[in-house]
């Protein structure tokens, strides 16, 4: 009896250990695991999903994963949320890493490092939306609707629109090299182009003689927190000047907060009258009126639009437009009409995510189409190389 009491010990401690060690494994596995159905918020219904394929597949990279020693476990699951935000095929809604979370507050402040573009997705292809004013993108010749390939050595196909940012950006005084194809161009171009602090300009106001007339130019660059209070500023001074018309320049706005060209709206409209509607798509919209403060309601106005007038920029346009009959001069905008909110989630990271589109007062959505120009004029490279803005040119004499 002596000789096999030992084996059987040894058997029934090694059963014990591995039965105990596969009940704690399966009872430390993330709750997520156990979840057997999610429930639709909208209609209530209940859809099956297997967690458990997400939590095999992170224990099969644990287990053989060539570089297994290096996991970096937070990357990871910054990445699986990303991945899952990416098959919403909707460039807009994005997961933010602490760091992008940060240089994305600051650009809504106005100010940030890097080259001074508004990046976005067109049609799965990294796209220019727009080079800021008195940036080095615009200094080096970047121009809304440019095709970004490359970055430096990295081709951005496939790559988020986030990612591409964070290549883009850097410090101040180092150098990107992107690799750009515009539309009529046979072959693509690199541009290097040296990082600075940007601090993004929110308007510029010129008092302009046009015959006998004065007319405002009034360029509004960005919709940031502060941009409400700019334009006020300007507008002051638009009241005092003895300017009898307005040239509103859009052109290369990327937009920013909803609520500011909200506000900004209500200086040329009447009290209630519908500004924007975000449409949720389940019979829930929202409208934005004006607040009617409605000082420039007497003044002739023209706006300029181009490729990359987007987002906010739109929506105060087509405002103007639909309520007031206020003519769109130049070319036909991005087409950004999507509403995002951002949640702002645990260790610093945020989310940004799509929850409704826009729609002007007369029901058109911005989203995809944009706004058509009622006065189509382009500009050429030949104008640009020689300083000569004819959009600009066309609203003064019409104005005039």
């Amino acid at each position: 009896m002596k000789k096999f009491l030992y084996p059987i010990l040894i058997i029934v401690l090694a059963v014990g250990i591995f039965a105990g060690g596969f009940w704690y494994g399966q009872n430390t596995r993330p709750a997520i695991e156990k979840v057997s159905g999610l429930q639709n918020l909208e209609d209530g219904k209940t859809s099956s999903v297997d967690f458990s394929l997400f939590w095999d597949a992170w224990v099969k990279v644990q287990e053989k994963f060539v570089n297994r020693g290096n996991l970096d476990y937070q990357k990871m699951v910054y990445g699986a949320i990303s991945g899952m935000l990416n098959s919403l095929e909707d460039p807009y809604t994005v997961f933010m890493t602490p760091e992008e979370n940060k240089d994305f507050s600051q650009s809504l402040k106005g100010s940030l490092e890097g080259i001074g573009a508004e990046v976005g997705m067109r049609k799965g292809i990294i796209t220019i939306i727009s080079p800021l004013a008195d940036s080095p993108a615009m200094a080096a010749g970047l121009k809304a609707g440019d095709k970004v390939l490359k970055v430096d050595d990295k081709a951005t196909s496939g790559m988020f629109v986030d990612e591409a940012v964070s290549y883009i950006r850097g410090a101040k005084g180092t150098q990107v090299v992107l690799t750009i194809l515009r539309d009529g161009w046979t072959e693509t171009k690199e541009f290097k182009i040296t990082r600075d602090v940007i601090n993004i300009p929110i308007v510029k106001l010129e008092i302009k003689s046009v015959g006998n007339k004065k007319i405002a130019y009034l360029a509004l660059y960005h919709f940031t927190d502060n941009s409400t209070a700019e334009f006020a500023n300007a507008v002051q001074q638009i009241l005092t000047s003895g300017a009898e018309g307005i040239v509103l320049d859009l052109r290369n706005n990327p937009g920013g907060y909803l609520e500011s060209s909200v506000e900004i709206a209500s200086w040329f409209l009447d009290k209630n009258q519908l500004v924007v509607a975000e449409d949720y798509g389940n019979g829930k919209k929202i409208e934005h009126k004006s607040s009617g403060i409605n000082k420039l309601n007497g003044y002739p106005v023209a706006v300029l639009i181009n490729q990359g007038s987007a987002s906010a920029s739109e929506i105060l346009a087509g405002a103007l437009r639909d309520n007031k009959g206020i003519i769109l001069i130049g070319e036909k905008s991005f087409g950004k009409g999507s509403v995002q909110e951002l949640e702002q989630l645990s260790s610093g990271t945020s989310l940004k995510i799509t929850v409704a589109k826009w729609l002007t007062p007369s029901g058109h959505s911005i989203m995809d189409d944009g706004l058509e120009p009622d006065v189509k004029v382009e500009i050429t490279n030949d104008d640009v190389d020689n300083g000569r803005d004819p959009q600009l040119d066309r609203a003064l004499e019409l104005l005039k």
